[in-house]
C-alpha cells in the first residue's frame, strides 16, 4: 500500500485550536488540521511552513511534535506528523479550504473530523491544558 507522508499544524491561540474544512477532493467537507504533503528533501517542519504559507497566506512558528498518526485509508496509508504551531504573521486567509473555525476544547467533537484526525482529537481533548499555553 502506498504511504503518503504529511505534516499537520495544530495552530493554537487564546486556548482555541484552528480547524479547517476541506473544499475539494474525495474528503471534501471533512474537517482537518491544515498542512500537507512533505516533499522530497523537506523536513516535516519545512513542509508545514510552506503549506501554511500556500494554503492560508500565513507565517507560522512550528513547535513541538504532538503526535505521529498512522492511519490506513482504503487506497493509501497516511503518516501524519502533528505539530503545535503559533501564528507569526498573517490572517489565515482560506485559499483552498471551504471553512475554518477556532474551536475550544469542548467544541472539538462538534465538527466532522476526517478519520485520521479523530484519535488525535481525543488526545488533544485529554491534553489540552498543555496545548493551550501561550
Amino acid at each position: 500500500m502506498k504511504t503518503i507522508r504529511v505534516a499537520a499544524a495544530i495552530i493554537v491561540h487564546d486556548n482555541k485550536i484552528f480547524a479547517t474544512q476541506r473544499g475539494y477532493g474525495e474528503f471534501k467537507d471533512g474537517w482537518e488540521f491544515p498542512g500537507g504533503k512533505i516533499e522530497e528533501g523537506e523536513t516535516p517542519q519545512q513542509a508545514l511552513i510552506r503549506e501554511i504559507r500556500e494554503e492560508l497566506d500565513t507565517e507560522i512558528e512550528v513547535g513541538e511534535l504532538v503526535d505521529r498518526v498512522e492511519y490506513d485509508y482504503p487506497a493509501f496509508h497516511l503518516s501524519m506528523d502533528c505539530f503545535l504551531c503559533r501564528v507569526r504573521s498573517g490572517d489565515l486567509v482560506l485559499k483552498e479550504h471551504e471553512a475554518a473555525r477556532w474551536l475550544a476544547v469542548e467544541e472539538l467533537e462538534g465538527v466532522d473530523w476526517l478519520p485520521a484526525d479523530r484519535g488525535l482529537i481525543r488526545k488533544l481533548a485529554a491534553d489540552f491544558p498543555g496545548c493551550g499555553q501561550e
